[in-house]
């Protein structure tokens, strides 16, 4: 009867110690993945999130460069040489146009799409009217420039820092909501590892009883001799 009691038991107990385990691994892969979301997350703020927002620094830089550029060619009339003017402008809206397809090679969600979208329009349309204002001042149509420049230039020049300020905002909100998915998998990764750590004292209080009651038994199966 006591070995059938002792066979139950070691049944009971490989059966708890099967789902422990059970449990245990189920939630080493958990934390595994968890893991894994919270670099994933970590690389994204950074490659995703913090250089394109310093590209949009270099965006703005530039088309103000080129702003100040025209502005003063045409202010002061000092520009030596139209044409010099016009190549010094296409350098800047050759880095521009860089900067831009570099961004596009990050990870955009849709809004970021419609605006770096946007940006894109309104950049080439400015870039061809500074153009137009350049040919136009080497033509002694300095006045028809400025005119150009003030209305339709100044609209497109402020379009396109809109939309600079717009996909600064939203690499704002979705940085942040990157580090709230980051400490929220933290938070789990937490939680699993306590849980791991209770199970672990669980099974050695398992292995503990059973060489305890083991050593019980075969204290009592042992024959009783009278001197």
């Amino acid at each position: 009867m006591k070995w059938s009691f002792v066979i139950q038991q070691k049944v009971k107990a490989s059966l708890l110690l099967g789902g422990i385990m059970v449990v245990i691994l189920l939630s080493a892969l958990v934390s595994r993945m968890s893991l894994d979301n919270i670099d994933h997350s970590l690389s994204s703020i950074y490659q995703d999130r913090l250089v394109p927002t310093v590209d949009i620094v270099y965006l703005s830089e530039h088309l103000y460069s080129k702003r100040l550029l025209l502005e003063q060619g045409l202010e002061k009339n000092a520009a030596t040489s139209w044409q010099e003017l016009g190549k010094e402008l296409s350098v800047h809206t050759h880095k521009i146009d860089s900067l831009l397809v570099e961004f596009q090679k990050t990870k955009l969600v849709e809004e970021e799409v419609k605006a770096l979208n946007a940006l894109k329009t309104h950049a080439q349309a400015y870039a061809t009217l500074e153009q137009k204002i350049v040919r136009l001042a080497a033509q002694a149509a300095q006045e028809e420039g400025k005119q150009l420049f003030q209305s339709e230039g100044s609209q497109l020049f402020q379009q396109s820092i809109h939309r600079l300020s717009e996909l600064t905002k939203i690499q704002s909100v979705v940085g942040q909501k990157l580090i709230k998915d980051s400490h929220t998998e933290t938070y789990y990764c937490n939680l699993l590892s306590s849980l791991q750590i209770i199970i672990t004292i669980i099974i050695g209080t398992i292995v503990v009883s059973l060489v305890v009651n083991s050593k019980i038994i075969r204290q009592d199966s042992q024959p009783f001799h009278l001197n």
